[in-house]
């Protein structure tokens, strides 16, 4: 995934679901086998594409405020409708009672618990409409708090308990600068024309965007009709309860604020009479917003802006009033997500990414950090990126954390476990030990080399084969993360575990750019991506030959995103891997400044100038300037709707390939957005076809038998 910018998120649905299957052997031929043939009657042991339907993964565990009840989504994929199933359960944290809830009204999710714990709300579709709901938990009644024309986002309570504030879209009209005639009765005339005015036109996973902004509402929570409280051009969203008659907005509202896409500053609303003020001045932006259980201080993310491609969030706290603001992160060297107050008011518990692993660190008001929790994840279904959450009993503890989380392994995808304090954790779930004991799964190594250009020290994980032996025999796959600035850790992946399956030593890696090493590692291509990061990259392959853990003639390539922009470049710079699969890639920087969903922040901190201002900035980084290089056969995957790296960037290589001569091929997936592998057989059409370019060229290993492996061949 390329980064995302300040207002949007890449919106990426992950997978797992239902039940093991396999072949009976009735009892007359039971008896009557072989010792042999009932050895093959047994269900094969590897993990094949339809095995991603047997598992399930937990997320977004929301814990009662007495620390009594955790409701989670159970996620599973639906074979027949081909969709992600979430659906909500509870977990009774004394007994360990674990049963459904909600399931059937849709996808379910932003569980939040009432004040008091004895209610809450969930958003929902009700036959294709978005819903807005109240549970109450003695009855198990719900109801839907107010007809909605659009889906509420960030929906949050009062601390009385009366209210609750969402945000949502506000419709306006499209810009018109004629009055279309009215066609003749019967007439089939085209669709009429659309006509844009905003710099922003459409957005990856929302397609082309309705003509409208977002602002917050508020409502009773017994029901009612919506009462708007923010107004403008520009928006607002992300509503916090700053007592009962306030609340605190993150917008941006200045003239043209398309032209600074990641700026924003925090707003205070006066419900009364709907006044608002800025609590933030400064360029950058400040997000998130988190008033203390006193209501003395307001918690909240961001950074100073200079104008660099990655800027690590810090976390800050100032007074209600938007004064004495304090950076408690600024000695810590690491990013900072998902913040929440202790029910003390005296610290915070955040989400920071550290050396691959997604830890939960508790934060006091002097700055000091101590690592609470260091196994939470688990819920990057697809590929092994640092992804959980977390959420506090908000009753209970004041300076002693209650917590339920998402924990992660590189066995299985996430489970809900609950801690107190700094003590041991008590995982409540086991969702997959009906299917993974059964399956013959990669082992995860863990390594840490010194880069060849510079000597820094680079981490890397190893998906190890059923059956592997370091005999220099085996196929390896190189996959490559998005973002760039993203992490890769030690976690459970399907897609790694196919590779893996399929007989290929699978090594994924944080080069630098990578976050949680520090800030000044991940700026090392800042302005200069991709570079030399891909040397990283190759002196992890490099290691696992010296190894003798792979076959220097069979080598393979591939990556998503900014992961496909590096595979695009590698072999621009290299002939040493057999094939390759770059997956939806940026390969032309000019044509990503204007056209993509991300264009300014592309133009204006990921490369500094306009295309026309240094156009040979923008064609050396530009993968396409070294196709010329290029003989390696390469496939090159995309999906139709995606609007982060569009798919006219996977043609134009793919043209290039093919008027070079270079063997190659193009999978469109119809319908998909940058979230490529968001739907189940979506995310086998990608592995699959991927497994199957590369077995192709795997037959055919020693034509590629005089690649310099030390040096990487072709530069």
């Amino acid at each position: 995934m390329l980064i995302e910018n300040k207002t949007h998120s890449i919106f990426v649905a992950i997978f797992a679901t239902l039940l093991l299957t396999s072949t009976p052997v009735s009892a007359s031929e039971e008896i009557t086998a072989s010792k042999d043939s009932r050895e093959l009657a047994q269900p094969s042991r590897k993990f094949t594409s339809e095995r991603i339907f047997d598992l399930e993964y937990a997320a977004s565990p929301q814990i009662s405020p007495d620390g009594k009840t955790v409701i989670y989504t159970r996620r599973s994929m639906d074979k027949f409708s081909d969709t992600v199933a979430s659906d909500l359960w509870s977990i009774d944290t004394r007994s360990g009672a674990h049963r459904p809830l909600i399931s059937g009204e849709g996808s379910s999710s932003s569980v939040r618990w009432s004040p008091s714990g004895d209610r809450f709300i969930y958003l929902t579709s009700i036959e294709g409409r978005p819903s807005l709901r109240v549970r109450y938990q003695d009855t198990g009644k719900s109801f839907a708090i107010a007809q909605l024309e659009h889906s509420p986002s960030a929906p949050v309570w009062s601390p009385d308990g009366k209210t609750i504030a969402f945000s949502m879209l506000v419709s306006s009209q499209a810009p018109s600068f004629a009055t279309a005639i009215a066609a003749p009765e019967n007439a089939q005339w085209s669709d009429p024309v659309r006509v844009f005015d905003d710099l922003t036109i459409r957005f990856d996973g929302a397609g082309y965007l309705k003509p409208g902004t977002e602002h917050v509402f508020i409502v009773s929570a017994q029901g009612g009709t919506p009462r708007q409280v923010t107004f403008g051009d520009n928006g607002f969203s992300a509503p916090a309860w700053l007592g009962n008659d306030s609340i605190v907005v993150e917008g941006n509202d200045v003239d043209n604020p398309e032209l600074d896409p990641i700026e924003s500053e925090l707003y205070k609303v006066q419900l009364s009479d709907l006044s608002i003020n800025a609590l933030t001045a400064r360029d950058g932006p400040d997000q998130g917003a988190l008033v203390a259980p006193d209501q003395s201080l307001i918690a909240y993310r961001g950074y100073t802006d200079k104008l660099k491609a990655y800027q690590q969030t810090d976390l800050y706290v100032m007074k209600a009033d938007g004064s004495d603001i304090k950076n408690l992160s600024e000695n810590y060297d690491h990013p900072i997500a998902s913040v929440q107050w202790l029910p003390s008011s005296r610290g915070l518990v955040a989400q920071s990414l550290v050396e691959g692993m997604l830890n939960l660190v508790m934060i006091d008001l002097s700055g000091k950090v101590k690592v609470l929790v260091r196994d939470i994840g688990g819920t990057s279904f697809g590929r092994p990126y640092a992804s959980g959450s977390f959420s506090l009993a908000t009753g209970i503890g004041g300076n002693t954390p209650t917590i339920a989380y998402t924990q992660a392994s590189p066995d299985k995808p996430a489970e809900i476990a609950y801690q107190r304090g700094f003590g041991s954790s008590r995982v409540l779930t086991d969702l997959n030990s009906d299917v993974l004991p059964y399956l013959d799964m990669a082992k995860i190594e863990e390594i840490t080399v010194k880069s060849r250009h510079d000597g820094r020290d680079i981490e890397a994980w190893i998906a190890l084969p059923h059956g592997f032996q370091a005999n220099a025999s085996m196929p390896l796959i190189l996959e490559i993360h998005g973002g760039p600035f993203a992490m890769y850790g030690p976690y459970f992946a399907a897609e790694i575990q196919r590779y893996a399956a399929e007989g290929y030593v699978t090594v994924y890696v944080n080069p630098r750019g990578s976050t949680g090493y520090g800030e000044e590692f991940s700026q090392l291509i800042d302005k200069a991506y991709p570079g030399n990061d891909h040397e990283d990259l190759m002196t992890v392959v490099d290691e696992l030959i010296k190894k003798k853990y792979v076959d220097q003639d069979r080598l393979f390539i591939t990556g998503g995103s900014g992961g496909g922009v590096l595979t695009a470049w590698a072999v621009g710079k290299t002939n040493r891997f057999v094939a390759a699969a770059t997956i939806k890639p940026v390969i032309n920087w000019t044509s990503m400044a204007l056209a993509a969903d991300i264009s300014r922040f592309v133009s204006r901190h990921w490369l500094g100038v306009q295309p026309w201002e240094d156009p040979e900035l923008y064609w050396r980084l530009s993968p396409i300037s070294l196709v010329g290089n290029v003989t390696t056969p390469t496939l090159v995957m995309v999906g139709e709707e995606d609007w982060r790296t569009p798919a006219w960037e996977a043609e134009q290589f793919y043209t290039a390939l093919k008027v070079q001569k270079v063997d190659s091929a193009l999978i469109r997936i119809p319908g998909a957005s940058h979230s490529i592998a968001s739907r189940p057989s979506r995310l086998i059409a990608k592995v699959d076809n991927i497994l199957g370019w590369f077995a192709k060229y795997d037959l055919n290993s020693d034509t590629n038998s005089d690649t310099d492996a030390a040096e990487g061949g072709v530069h």
